[in-house]
């Protein structure tokens, strides 16, 4: 008797990366800075394979509210509130994310700013529609795609979401490097860098590196004061408005 045996597997390329610091420390005359992410793949098929980096900071509440005429007026409609969206989101990749994997697969792993998930507003729902699984389906309807773009836009006019697809650059045959810009107006917390290795359409690796940003010097002191007392640092900032306000009246009074 004759058996079909399966054939051997193949052996999946692999990807090693680090950051070149892992530390971002503001101060009062930070301007920014530039991360370089590099990493080797180590592939030992013929079959190509793509590099991505995705860099995710941490999420915060998004408000915003659209304009509408009101009898001749414009103004603001009842706000939106989505419950979290990312503070920084950039993608780099060694070329078009359309060619390195279908829409579903970037859809569940959340690559790509089009794809990137937000935790959707208190009244929204999710469904599953032609096999993705986070459509959101709310009361706002067609308009939650507007308003998760104006997001989206708004992020990226203040350099805080970014997409590169020619963003990750071969060295030689295996060693590649990304560049990774943090503006003045990141947000402080911990970052998650994703370095996702694909061969066919499928990713086949993923690696995570971790960054922190972080205040120093004093503004630290008060970042730390205003997040770990927010009672006290809110009576504090209300009396110090009250007395420069007063010492400012008395000031003027008598000049």
């Amino acid at each position: 008797m004759a058996f079909d045996l399966p054939p051997p597997p193949v052996s999946a390329a692999s990807v090693s990366a680090a950051l070149t610091t892992t530390m971002v420390e503001v101060s009062s005359d930070y301007k920014g800075q530039k991360i370089v992410l590099y990493g080797a793949v180590f592939n030992s098929t013929d079959r190509p394979a793509d590099v991505v980096v995705v860099v995710r900071g941490p999420d915060q509440p998004v408000r915003i509210a659209r304009k509408v005429q009101v009898a001749g007026l414009w103004l603001n409609s009842r706000p939106v509130v989505f419950q979290g969206a990312p503070g920084f989101y950039t993608v780099a990749s060694s070329r078009p994310l359309s060619e390195i994997a279908d829409y579903g697969t970037l859809r569940r792993l959340a690559i790509g700013v089009d794809h990137l998930a937000f935790k959707t507003p208190a009244d929204g729902a999710v469904e599953t529609r032609f096999g993705v699984k986070d459509l959101v389906v709310s009361r706002l309807g067609s308009d939650y795609l507007d308003y998760r773009r104006a997001v989206v836009r708004i992020k990226h006019a203040a350099g805080l979401y970014d997409q590169n697809e020619r963003g990750v650059t071969y060295v030689d045959k295996s060693l590649f490097r990304a560049e990774i810009n943090l503006p003045t107006a990141a947000p402080i917390g911990r970052y998650q860098a994703e370095i996702h290795l694909f061969q066919e359409g499928r990713e086949v690796q993923v690696r995570q590196r971790t960054l922190e940003v972080r205040k120093v010097g004093i503004e630290r002191t008060i970042y730390l004061f205003a997040h770990q007392r927010p009672w006290a640092y809110g009576f504090l900032a209300v009396f110090l408005a009250i007395a420069s306000g007063y010492g400012a009246s008395v000031i003027f009074r008598r000049s």
